[in-house]
C-alpha cells in the first residue's frame, strides 16, 4: 500500500496526571485540550550520525547513529484562553461558575469625550460609554488631558480633586465646556467575565499525553484512510509569539512538542516516541446519504406556499 498525505490533524491534549489548570481540575487521561482548528501539522523526526573516518582522502568508513528526537508542531488559526495557559504555562484566572462570592477585577480603558457643564461645574460623563454593568472606580488612578480636534492629545492635564459618581466625572479644575478630552481611567468588572492569563517567570507549559487524526490518501483508489498518531509523552515548548498587525494574514499560534519516550495507555511494557495507525479496512469508510433526496410519496410542507399556480384554469 503507498498513500500521499495532504491533511492537517486534529489534536487532543490529555492529562498525564491530575492537574489544575485555572479553576477546573482535569483527571488522569482526560482531554484537556481540543484543537480541531489547525492550519499545518508537523512531525519531524531527527538523528545525530557520526563517522569513523580515515584511509586515503580521510574517507568515511562506518557511521553510528543517536540521540533521535522527535518533533510534532501544530500551528492553530485560533486559541482559547485554556490554549494559551497550555502552551505558555500562564495561570488562568476567571472562568468562575457556581461561586457565591466574585472577585471584582480591574480593566483598563479609555474614551475621548467632551467636557459638560453641570449646575455651573465641569464634569466628564463617561456613562454614555460604558454598560449598565461597568463602572469607573474611583480609587483606581484617573487621567484626563486635554485633546485637539482630531483626538491627538496636547500634552495639557487637567488636574483636580476627581471623585465619581454614577460614572461621571466631577471636581474638574480646569479646561471649558466644550473641549476634547483623552480619559484615561479602570473600570470594575466580576471575574466570570474576565479571563485572566498570568505569565510569570516560573511556571512553564507541561506534559502530556497527545492524539492527532488525520486522513492518508490511499494511491490503488484515491480512498481516505483515517490515521492515528498517538504520542504518550509529549512537552510543549513554551516559546510563543503574537502578531498584532491590520495587515496581512491573521496571526497563528504554534504548539511545538518535544515527543519523549512514554507508555501508551494499553501496553506498560514498552516505551515509545509515537505509534502510527492506518485503518486501512473498507468498512472504515463510512458510507454517506443524501441531503437532496425525494420520495414520490413527500411533499414538502414549504411548497404549499411557492409560487406555483395550483389552479388549472391558470395553466393556458
Amino acid at each position: 500500500m503507498k498513500f500521499g498525505v495532504r491533511e492537517i490533524c486534529n489534536v487532543v491534549f490529555k492529562a498525564k496526571s491530575d492537574v489544575v489548570i485555572g479553576k477546573k481540575t482535569f483527571k488522569k487521561n482526560q482531554p484537556v485540550l481540543y484543537i480541531d482548528t489547525a492550519k499545518t501539522s508537523t512531525m519531524e523526526g531527527a538523528a545525530t550520525t557520526v563517522y569513523a573516518q580515515g584511509g586515503r582522502g580521510n574517507t568515511r568508513l562506518i557511521a553510528w547513529e543517536g540521540e533521535k528526537t522527535l518533533t510534532f508542531t501544530v500551528e492553530d488559526a485560533l486559541l482559547s484562553p485554556l490554549g494559551f495557559a497550555i502552551l505558555s504555562g500562564a495561570g488562568l484566572f476567571g472562568q468562575a461558575t457556581g461561586l457565591d462570592e466574585l472577585a471584582v477585577v480591574h480593566v483598563h480603558t479609555t474614551t475621548t469625550t467632551t467636557i459638560s457643564e453641570v449646575d455651573g461645574a465641569l464634569v466628564v460623563d463617561l456613562s454614555g460609554a460604558l454598560s449598565d454593568s461597568e463602572a469607573v472606580d474611583a480609587t483606581a488612578p484617573i487621567f484626563i488631558m486635554e485633546a485637539e480636534d482630531d483626538g491627538s492629545l496636547s500634552g495639557d492635564m487637567i488636574g483636580g480633586t476627581f471623585s465619581v459618581d454614577a460614572n461621571v466625572i466631577s471636581g474638574l479644575e480646569s479646561g471649558s465646556a466644550g473641549d476634547m478630552v483623552f480619559v484615561d481611567y479602570y473600570i470594575t468588572k466580576t471575574e466570570e467575565v474576565v479571563d485572566e492569563m498570568q505569565i510569570d517567570e516560573e511556571h512553564f507549559a507541561g506534559y502530556y499525553y497527545v492524539e492527532a487524526d488525520t486522513l492518508f490518501r490511499r494511491q490503488s483508489d484515491g480512498v481516505d484512510m483515517p490515521a492515528i498518531l498517538t504520542f504518550p509523552n509529549i512537552k510543549i515548548r513554551s516559546n510563543f509569539t503574537f502578531t498584532m498587525t491590520s495587515t496581512g494574514d491573521p496571526s497563528t499560534f504554534t504548539f511545538t512538542m518535544d515527543a519523549f519516550p512514554g507508555y501508551t495507555i494499553f501496553d506498560k511494557t514498552k516505551k515509545v516516541l509515537c505509534v502510527m495507525q492506518i485503518i486501512n479496512a473498507d468498512e472504515s469508510i463510512k458510507a454517506g446519504t443524501t441531503v437532496m433526496g425525494h420520495l414520490d410519496s413527500e411533499e414538502d410542507s414549504d411548497s404549499a406556499n411557492d409560487s406555483r399556480t395550483t389552479d388549472a384554469g391558470d395553466s393556458e
